[in-house]
């Protein structure tokens, strides 16, 4: 196990900590549930025990007493954990015991016990409801955490025993997770790990490498959509689980020390309070809205520094073989035999993908009927026929036309006219450089020409317009499968198909195909409108699993070069 102390960026991160709950200090009237109005108590005692539970790991994670701030805290939490309006409600409200169990913990760990206190919570947890009433099995190793913590006796199952049935231990699809459930496996590991202060019993399939590959993944995913809370508590989990020298630890930690205010606040996402209890109270919401962030931001400075939590290599990530090649081969099947019953003019993109992963297949014979019959029934189409779909796909139906020796006259004409105008210019913006170069591929410029085109066309930073993989949750919950088959194409082409976002977003896609080898569920049963869904789900998804194919190297055939 490694054992090496924190790197040259700890005192930036303990700087980060101080500030942090400087800021909590300074607003602790705001956690006293009898100084909330009447719809913010409930906030305000989730607010207290969150804020406790700060404090309590504060007492666990370092051996240094308390400092100022901290203890300020403390000695908030203690002055209200001591009123009878605040414990007795333990009793009064069996269902909310953890809401009061934590603040209890924390003044346990923090040397400040309180006997009468600890009744309370031990007669709740006998009471034959409190710690029995069903719960999912994340909030279950909540209520065994605390109860450890709060040393109140109980005789629910051992935590080991529930891990299993978690989000976590179930090999979860990264792509389809909403927030909440993100949250519900942060959780579970800083239950199970004791944040940090012990092995788990982890079930005998659990893999860590897989895990530290899916917090990973989760980060990358959260960091794209800025959101400070659950970068902040991904990052946690990685720490607990002993893990710093990530890239994504390190980008996580210059997000975090970004987006801390000067003050020390750190905003958390849209949605953490709901509108009615800020009541155009301007104060109120900016608290409200940022403390939980920054308590977290705050867990995991005190975290990085702990003496006490476990440090260990990062596991090598698993190397999963990523095969696409039957799926794809029924997909192109499919396609080309349902396009060839379609207009050809507006069936050209189906051609273009099947073209093209037939070729990546290593069986160009896939794609040859289908463009025999196109360019026959193509071969006097206007020029607008071609000029509406645009290069990519023309470009690619193209290709494919002499990769088997075919030609189409209205097609030629139509290139030759467009290289014509191209030659005519004195330079191409950056965007249409791709294009250039498929007319370079075409023989239809020279490459000569076409570069000093594309230089001219540079006149300073220009970047293309991309997809983010921040979009896939959006994009699965709405069933957007040509949006999807995009983003993971997109990371295909730069270097990114084996990684757990893309994996996971290619799972996803296969799981759509139906038995016939088309992609796509239309849930309608309208028979033209089903088809017209699935054909253009299809062919999207057939060009981004050919690029897949062709970058996990597992073509039959080395693909010819592409401009």
């Amino acid at each position: 196990m490694d054992t090496t102390q924190p790197g040259d960026g700890s005192s930036q991160r303990r700087a980060v900590e101080t500030r942090a709950v400087a800021w909590l200090a300074a607003r602790r009237d705001l956690i006293d549930p009898a100084e909330a109005a009447t719809g913010r108590v409930l906030f305000a005692r989730k607010a207290l025990i969150e804020t406790a539970f700060l404090v309590g790991l504060r007492a666990r994670l370092d051996p240094e007493p308390l400092d100022g701030h901290y203890t300020a805290l403390l000695d908030q939490i203690e002055e209200i954990a001591a009123r009878p309006s605040y414990r007795e409600l333990i009793a009064r409200d069996e269902a909310a015991l953890l809401l009061y169990a934590g603040t209890y913990a924390a003044l346990r760990l923090c040397g400040r016990d309180d006997q009468e206190f600890r009744q309370l919570l031990t007669q709740a947890a006998a009471g034959g409801y409190a710690t029995a009433f069903e719960r999912i099995p994340y909030r279950q190793l909540d209520l065994l955490h605390t109860l450890e913590l709060c040393g109140v006796p109980h005789s629910l199952p051992a935590m080991d025993e529930v891990l299993p049935f978690t989000l976590l231990c179930n090999k979860p699809n990264v792509v389809k997770l909403a927030d909440r459930d993100i949250y519900a496996i942060t959780h579970t590991i800083f239950y199970a790990t004791d944040f940090g202060l012990r092995k788990p019993g982890w079930p005998p399939d659990f893999d860590l490498s897989e895990a530290v590959e899916l917090l990973e993944a989760l980060l990358v995913l959260t960091l794209d959509q800025r959101n400070a809370d659950l970068v902040a508590e991904i990052l946690c989990c990685l720490l607990c689980l002993g893990v710093r020298d990530s890239e994504e630890v390190r980008r996580a930690w210059e997000f975090l020390a970004a987006a801390q205010e000067a003050e020390g606040r750190v905003n958390g996402p849209p949605g953490v309070v709901h509108p009615g209890l800020a009541d155009g109270d301007d104060a109120y919401q900016h608290w409200a809205t940022g403390y939980h962030t920054t308590i977290v931001v705050a867990l995991a400075a005190l975290l990085d520094r702990s003496p006490k939590v476990m440090r260990r290599q990062r596991p090598s990530a698993p190397k999963p073989r990523l095969s696409v090649e039957q799926p794809l081969r029924r997909a192109v099947l499919w396609l080309a035999d349902t396009s060839r019953r379609h207009d050809p003019a507006g069936c050209l993109p189906a051609a273009a993908a099947v073209a093209h992963a037939a070729e990546a297949l290593g069986e160009a014979e896939l794609a040859r009927p289908l463009l025999l019959d196109f360019s026959e029934r193509l071969a006097n189409a206007e020029a607008d026929v071609w000029q509406e779909h645009g290069m990519e796909v023309v470009g690619e139906f193209a290709f494919g036309l002499r990769a088997h020796g075919i030609t189409c006259p209205s097609l030629d004409t139509f290139f030759k006219s467009t290289a014509a105008a191209v030659a005519l210019l004195d330079k191409v913006p950056p965007q249409a450089a791709h294009n250039v170069q498929r007319l370079v591929g075409l023989g239809l410029i020279a490459p000569q020409r076409a570069a000093a085109l594309i230089d001219a066309g540079v006149d300073g930073p220009h970047s293309l317009p991309k997809t983010s993989a921040a979009d896939l949750s959006g994009a699965c919950k709405n069933y957007q499968l040509g949006h999807i088959a995009g983003i993971v194409r997109d990371s295909a082409r730069a270097g990114r198909v084996q990684h757990r976002v893309t994996r996971d977003a290619i799972a996803f896609l296969l799981t759509q195909q139906s038995s016939c080898g088309a992609f796509g569920r239309p849930a309608c049963d309208d028979p033209a409108i089903r088809e017209r869904m699935m054909l253009s789900w299809t062919q999207s998804v057939v060009t981004t699993l050919a690029t897949v194919h062709t970058a996990c190297g597992t073509a039959l055939t080395a693909p010819r070069p592409r401009p």
